[in-house]
């Protein structure tokens, strides 16, 4: 049914190939020709120089044994050879020196001002630097304007100034970075490791994260008036580190008794909630009436707030009745307070009280030193050195006749801190001294320009901030012996912490 069959080829012409061979044409093109010349130089004269220096002639110094000593050496030398045996042997067991260490450098214990930052349209509209900022470069300062005064705070706007002090030409009468708010601010912490982040807390209860970068818009994230949101000013914020390493959520107190931590979301734009707790007086342990006083309502209204470095469980807060408690973040106790349409249950974080102020607690400061210390500060003008595993303080000392706003433990020294007081000075103690007055005052401006805040800067620790009720942020350099840690401060401050409070 089916065969092969060949049958012949077929062959069809191109008609394409022969139009285009028609068609085509040469071409050549030559450049032009290139000229070149030859030229030489040379020099009218040479001249050779030779240095040569004197040769050297060494000097051998060889004692001479066979020459007789001067008179009288010999009897004088085996006279007090006992007595000089004796007093080497009592200094090589002796420890009158131990630990000694010589400084040649500046032993003054004075304090230089190397800025005065301010920005004329704050200063003019009468606000006041209420907080002040490191980045974690060391190269900028934040600040904060606000009100520490009376006046209605809710409807007067604000800003955020930032300069870096390592930018050339540096204007300080114009911030680097001007962030406009619509409400005063009143808490701010720059981020641990991220320099553009900078976390806010406002008077409307608002807690904002700004980012320095985004020049256009630099509102990164924030709550917003949610129902999850403050209903008081924000008096407090920090970066909490979380479980995962190198991620933080912003923690932020204010004067209704809850502190509550936030996360930011995915999309960067909102801070939502992740966890809240409450401060309520019933669940306050070992409180004490003096503690409890001039506040109707069954919270305690927090005023400040610090994380202990050394254990992330634990953090501390100041009330305005002048509470001090050590709270814990793993506590699973319900607060005896009404959640009000929470996305999460507030629960009761305090664990332990400590001796009251009497009166607001400003300040809280825990030592980078020691993981059982911590410093506090309020209205009645006094710092305590406070152990974790006691309730009374350790040391009393008197700072100021008026407020203390703020202070802070020196990064760099572990018995050294400072105090922003009321009177417009900054006293800068030293523990390590049988006195217990201050190693060293910073005094700018008198009374009428108290000192708000303050804030050592870790990079750079002979460098201090200090800001103003006068719009001011002055930037001081420390000497020497305030800044260099002595070989024998760390077993000082190990006896201060394990001392038994009178």
């Amino acid at each position: 049914m089916f065969s092969d069959e060949t049958l012949e080829s077929l062959t069809v012409e191109s008609q394409w190939k022969k139009s285009q061979l028609g068609t085509s044409h040469s071409k050549s093109c030559q450049s032009n020709p290139v000229h070149s010349a030859d030229a030489s130089v040379q020099t009218a004269f040479t001249s050779d120089s030779d240095a040569q220096t004197e040769e050297q002639t060494e000097q051998n110094l060889e004692l001479n044994w066979d020459q007789p000593a001067p008179p009288g050496l010999v009897d004088f030398l085996q006279k007090v050879e006992d007595k000089i045996i004796r007093e080497l042997v009592k200094n090589a067991k002796s420890h009158a020196f131990d630990g000694f260490h010589a400084n040649w450098e500046d032993h003054s214990t004075g304090v230089s001002r190397l800025h005065a930052l301010q920005y004329p349209s704050a200063q003019e509209r009468g606000l006041h630097v209420t907080s002040v900022s490191w980045s974690c470069t060391g190269s900028g300062v934040v600040c904060a304007y606000g009100r520490t005064d009376d006046g209605d705070w809710s409807t007067e706007r604000s800003c955020v100034c930032l300069w870096n002090l390592d930018q050339r030409g540096l204007q300080s009468n114009h911030p680097d970075l001007i962030v406009d708010v619509p409400s005063a601010v009143t808490a701010l912490c720059c981020h641990p490791t991220h320099p553009a982040l900078i976390a806010g807390g406002l008077y409307n209860g608002e807690v904002v994260v700004w980012n320095t970068s985004q020049t256009q818009d630099p509102v990164w994230a924030q709550t917003g008036m949610s129902s999850d949101s403050h209903r008081e000013p924000v008096y407090q914020v920090s970066w909490a580190p979380l479980q995962k390493k190198g991620d933080f959520g912003v923690l932020s107190a204010c004067s209704g008794g809850r502190v509550l931590l936030w996360l930011v979301d995915s999309y960067r734009t909102r801070l939502v909630l992740s966890d809240g707790y409450a401060l309520a007086k019933q669940q306050i342990p070992h409180s004490s009436s003096v503690g409890l006083k001039g506040r109707g309502s069954n919270t305690v209204g927090v005023t400040s707030l610090a994380l202990s470095p050394w254990d992330s469980d634990t953090f501390l807060v100041g009330s305005e009745g002048g509470l001090q408690l050590k709270c814990s973040f793993s506590s699973r106790m319900p607060a005896a307070v009404p959640s009000e349409g929470l996305s999460v249950a507030l629960k009761a974080p305090a664990v332990f009280a400590f001796r009251p102020h009497s009166g607001p607690v400003y300040s809280l400061h825990c030592s980078p030193f020691h993981r059982n210390l911590f410093v506090s500060a309020g209205t009645d003008g006094l710092a305590h050195v406070h152990s974790l595993l006691q309730a009374d303080p350790l040391l009393s000392l008197r700072v100021s006749d008026s407020y203390v706003f703020q202070v802070q433990w020196s990064p760099s020294r572990p018995l050294v801190f400072a105090a922003a007081s009321g009177q417009g000075d900054v006293q800068i103690f030293d523990l390590g001294r049988r006195s217990l007055r201050p190693a060293a005052t910073i005094q700018e401006g008198g009374a009428d320009h108290a000192a708000t805040c303050l804030a050592f800067n870790r990079h750079r620790p002979r460098v201090l901030a200090v800001g103003r009720t006068n719009g001011t942020v002055s930037v001081w350099q420390l000497s020497a012996d305030l800044v260099e840690q002595n070989p024998r401060e760390c077993s000082q401050l190990e006896q201060i912490a394990n001392q038994v409070a009178e």
